[in-house]
């Protein structure tokens, strides 16, 4: 019996020894394949034939349009629930699911027509979406545009959760353009150094310039902010670096159009008392330089609060009512920029955890 006890507790060591290699040699290969995408990266911005022989510019005090929409990877059909949100699921449903819902996405940016349409959660190649590359779909389901694509991360292998690992990601932000976009820049936020730069990944906004008829540019900046790094100094980096690229634009003379995911409570206001989540705190407006502001700050006060909610949490299933939600997409313009209508889209989350934000506006003769 005791011979037995000896032989058990044995393997048992040998299986912890093995265990504590394991997880060891896992810890050594997360930390030496991090990297971040070099700052101040040039991006190559595909132009359509039909735009480049028609080499049309915008034109001060006409309309036009602009869309963003951040699509989730393809995974948040209304009954998903995501594992970083307290949900289930570190996958989408099936491959055939990120198909069909990126497509849908797609086509409902198509049906909206706008101008510009700036995506986010776009995935290449990642385990969380079977290896999909979105951003193809899109461009097929949204033809005729000039795109521009900046990665947002190439992640390590993440080994976690372990019923489910959600592995190497590979996604970024897409900008979608009816008009020639002369050139485009991948500026890297700054991100957690802390072990919780594994879970929050990389991120990063573009910088992407369109000319206009009286020799300026409009420059639209793409963002997706950091969600869960919940850290007040990796918010205030973010927004002070992109305020200061968004003033230079400014005092260039040029028009600034800055859209995306920014990860904050966009209706709420600064001093506003009630309990956020941890990734939901308001935007601080008076970081914000002179001369920008939010578009949704430009609606009456009855108006934001009737504003349908850009976005859901993902730590159940959507139940209206019940599930709580959140507007954290949006645009911010500056004042040579007259924003014309404002809109959240309501398709009641169906392909997304967020839906789209539509926009007109037109460029001031200043």
């Amino acid at each position: 019996m005791k011979k037995r006890m000896k032989k058990i507790l044995k393997c048992l060591r040998i299986i912890v020894l093995i265990v504590l290699i394991l997880l060891l040699a896992y810890i050594i290969y997360l930390f030496a394949s991090y990297h971040r995408i070099p700052d101040n990266q040039p991006l190559q911005v595909e132009q359509t034939k039909e735009s480049i022989s028609s080499g049309e510019t915008l034109t001060t005090e006409k309309e036009y349009s602009a869309l963003t929409y951040n699509i989730g990877f393809g995974a948040y059909t209304p009954d998903f629930s995501f594992f970083m949100d307290g949900g289930k699921s570190s996958w989408a449903k099936s491959k055939e699911s990120v198909k069909k819902t990126v497509q849908s996405a797609g086509e409902l940016v198509a049906s909206k027509d706008p101008d510009f349409a700036l995506i986010e959660e776009v995935d290449l190649n990642s385990t969380r979406s079977y290896h999909v590359d979105e951003y193809s779909i899109l461009k097929e389901t949204i033809p005729s545009y000039n795109t521009v694509f900046a990665q947002n991360y190439d992640s390590a292998f993440l080994f976690y959760p372990f019923n489910q690992p959600h592995g190497k990601s590979q996604s970024g932000l897409a900008l979608f353009s009816k008009y020639p976009v002369t050139d485009s820049l991948r500026r890297s936020f700054p991100v957690s150094t802390s072990f919780s730069k594994f879970f929050d990944l990389d991120r990063c906004y573009s910088i992407s310039r369109v000319p206009t008829d009286n020799g300026k540019e409009l420059v639209i900046f793409l963002l997706h902010m950091s969600a869960y790094g919940n850290s007040d100094a990796i918010r205030e980096g973010q927004i002070r670096m992109l305020s200061q690229d968004m003033q230079k634009e400014y005092e260039a003379g040029n028009y600034v159009l800055c859209g995306g995911d920014f990860n904050h409570d966009l209706k709420a206001s600064t001093d506003d008392t009630d309990d956020h989540e941890s990734w939901a705190y308001p935007f601080p407006r008076e970081e914000l330089p002179e001369h920008f502001s939010f578009c949704i700050d430009q609606l009456s006060d009855t108006e934001r609060d009737t504003l349908w909610d850009s976005a859901r949490n993902a730590d159940m299933e959507y139940i209206p009512g019940e599930t709580y939600t959140v507007t954290l997409d949006g645009f911010i313009i500056s004042d040579n920029i007259e924003c014309l209508q404002y809109e959240n889209v309501n398709t009641g989350y169906s392909y997304s955890d967020h839906d789209p934000v539509y926009m007109k506006f037109k460029l001031l003769d200043n």
